[in-house]
């Protein structure tokens, strides 16, 4: 089914919940290949080389982020690789996803409400409607409680 699979991650909370579903999805498709991709922004990467005393530090702070995922995947004994891409988010996953001919994306979204997308635009969002593949967006699970009050 899915012989290439991408998980776009940056070590949140909303990406862990997205390789929870990668996991499943590689469970019924057997893929040949699974990579998870994570992009460092340029200020973010100015700003990590400017602290780190070596590059093997400033590879392990990186892997660091991602650490809850691989332990997931290691868990499932999953075959998979890490890619860091450099730029804004969308574009360098889009980029990269169309370049590399994945059979799917997965991504988790950060929940913005309709005037927050419209405005600052999602990274999820911006990857549906320009990666030349399926994409499968995880949302965050709202709970809402509702208060009675019985007289």
């Amino acid at each position: 089914m899915y012989n290439k699979i991408l998980l776009a991650a940056d070590g949140s909370e909303n990406s862990l919940r997205a390789a929870n579903e990668a996991i499943k999805i590689s469970k019924l498709s057997t893929p040949k290949h699974l990579e998870i991709a994570c992009v460092i922004k340029f200020d973010d990467s100015k700003t990590q080389i400017l602290h780190s005393t070596s590059e093997s530090e400033l590879k392990n702070i990186r892997q660091q982020k991602l650490q809850p995922i691989e332990q997931l995947f290691q868990a499932e004994k999953l075959d998979y690789s890490i890619k860091f891409l450099h730029g804004e988010p969308g574009p360098a996953l889009v980029k990269y996803a169309n370049n590399e001919k994945f059979d799917i994306v997965i991504i988790g979204s950060r929940g913005l409400n309709t005037l927050q997308e419209m405005v600052l635009g999602s990274v999820s969002h911006k990857v549906a409607k320009r990666v030349n593949c399926p994409v499968l967006i995880i949302k965050l699970k709202l709970r809402t409680s509702i208060k009675v009050d019985v007289p």
